[in-house]
């Protein structure tokens, strides 16, 4: 067994929820961390406050600010087009350059997978799905369909190598998947032109290859994983938004979000998880389109303070507010997501936003303080720990 001790944290809702927050929390008190990236890719925006200092975090880890490790597990999708631009960034901010690992089978995200992301997306209209526009779900169906790229391809193919593996995928792949969708090429307006351009595809390659200069690839994680302290896995969006949940499909993400990725990169080189964090606002956000429960209004909220991550853009809207929708309803989906296991390890719960509820959880039905969320049976028999934050600061969190 690794000298390490393992830890996870996932969003127990839509996303959201503070997962940046509770990383960066988990970093503190100086041990050699590494933060797992194991699921989706440069759609996250994991935002992390300390002193002066605030960063939204995509592709690099939130545990950056503490000097974490970066790694980016082979079920992570990231995307080398954007990364020099956050580790510039980053660097502007926190003043030096976190290093960042990738398995060689990491899959990559690719400018095609953007762009038809964002034709299929815009074609949808009314319909839409509530995606970012990132390019995630059209990576995962095109590495399904036998066209992935690995780091390690991209490392041995070169530029030109590269130029020619897109530009097989574009005349091979694409035309499939257009059919998939019910699409021809001429009816994607602007993106049309954009697949077709041969320059958007050699200057994507181009620029990958040399943001491979900010990333080392690693061979055996098992080796790779006993060189720290403690592990740490920072999920990507929330429970609700898996891949595999029936109940919001298909307002749901490309990407497994819960323990499914985890468990299967720990199985592989004999490690169990010590602990896994989940983390809920006080209340319910969703960003995009699709059910939500219980939806209300900003204002319902008691104190309710502007969300300067969570901003309105185009493939998302605003930000939505709802309450959670009972208690059992609550924990139901850490109940389901702790099956990926075989071993049950330590549950814990960090409550976010406490701020903007007056110290409460919002229920529907009624507004439920911390001692009686606590005492209360379903709540007390899936959590052993549960810590509280009431401002942005990974310091002040209480438990």
């Amino acid at each position: 067994m690794s000298k390490a001790v393992f830890k996870a944290v996932i969003g127990k809702n839509f996303g959201d929820e503070g997962k940046g927050l509770a990383t960066d929390f988990l970093c503190l008190g100086g041990a050699k961390n590494l933060v797992v990236r194991a699921n989706g890719g440069a759609q996250s925006g994991h935002t992390v406050e300390t002193g002066t200092k605030r960063f939204v975090f995509h592709e690099l880890s939130s545990g950056s600010f503490r000097h974490a490790d970066t790694y980016w597990a082979s079920t992570y999708h990231p995307d080398l087009y954007k990364l020099a631009e956050e580790i510039e960034e980053f660097r502007a901010v926190g003043g030096f350059v976190p290093r960042v690992y990738a398995s060689e089978n990491t899959g990559i995200t690719t400018i095609l997978d953007v762009i038809l992301n964002m034709a299929f997306e815009t074609a949808r209209g009314a319909g839409r799905h509530g995606s970012c526009g990132m390019g995630i779900y059209e990576c995962e169906l095109r590495e399904q369909a036998g066209y992935k790229i690995t780091v390690d391809d991209v490392i041995k193919l070169g530029v030109e190598g590269l130029i020619h593996k897109l530009l097989e995928i574009r005349e091979n792949y694409v035309p499939k998947r257009l059919k998939e969708e019910g699409l021809a090429l001429e009816s994607l307006g602007e993106y049309t032109q954009l697949l077709r351009d041969d320059n958007i595809v050699i200057n994507y390659a181009k620029t990958v290859h040399n943001n491979l200069k900010w990333v080392e690839t690693v061979e055996s994680e098992k080796d790779f994983f006993n060189e720290y302290d403690q592990v740490i896995f920072e999920n990507g969006q929330g429970l609700l938004l898996d891949s595999e949940c029936k109940r919001f499909y298909p307002n749901v993400t490309g990407s497994r979000t819960g323990l499914a990725n985890i468990a299967l990169i720990l199985n592989n080189v004999g490690e169990r998880l010590d602990e896994v964090l989940y983390v809920s606002r006080s209340y319910v956000t969703r960003h995009g389109a699709g059910e939500l429960p219980c939806e209300c209004k900003a204002s319902d909220m008691p104190g309710m303070i502007t969300d300067v991550t969570n901003r309105p853009n185009e493939w998302q809207g605003k930000l939505r507010f709802g309450f959670h929708e009972s208690v059992e309803e609550f924990v139901r989906p850490v109940e389901e997501d702790i099956k990926a296991l075989d071993y049950r390890p330590k549950l814990s719960l960090l409550l976010t936003h406490l701020n903007e509820s007056d110290g409460r959880v919002l229920f529907d039905a009624e507004e439920m303080n911390i001692d009686e969320f606590e005492k209360n049976s379903p709540v007390k028999n899936t959590f052993e720990k549960i810590y509280l934050s009431a401002d942005k600061y990974a310091e002040n969190i209480k438990g």
